[in-house]
């Protein structure tokens, strides 16, 4: 994703928002805006910008089960599943 290729003036969101939304919507792309000839924000519709929240927040238990691991905090998986039977009044 080259964030260059989808750069606007603040004056043309001002003059086109209902199309902006549109592009953004349908291309799935973010978009800078400038002002004053420096990126000011970044734009993105709704769904991608849920659907990047979700993708970090995976990364972030990713990376934290990553390190759990080379601390050596785990445990083995039968005896993960034995406690959880017993909690549950199955063993």
């Amino acid at each position: 994703m080259k964030l260059s290729d989808n750069i606007k003036p603040i004056s043309y969101l001002k003059s086109n928002a209902a199309k902006v939304i549109e592009k953004l919507k349908a291309g799935h792309q973010p978009m800078v805006i400038t002002q004053n000839g420096e990126a000011a924000m970044v734009i993105q519709s709704v769904a991608d910008y849920e659907q990047t929240q979700e993708t970090l927040a995976l990364l972030k238990i990713l990376a934290q089960s990553q390190q759990a691991v080379a601390e050596g905090k785990t445990m083995p998986s039968a005896q993960v599943f034995n406690d959880l039977r017993k909690r549950r009044g199955l063993a």
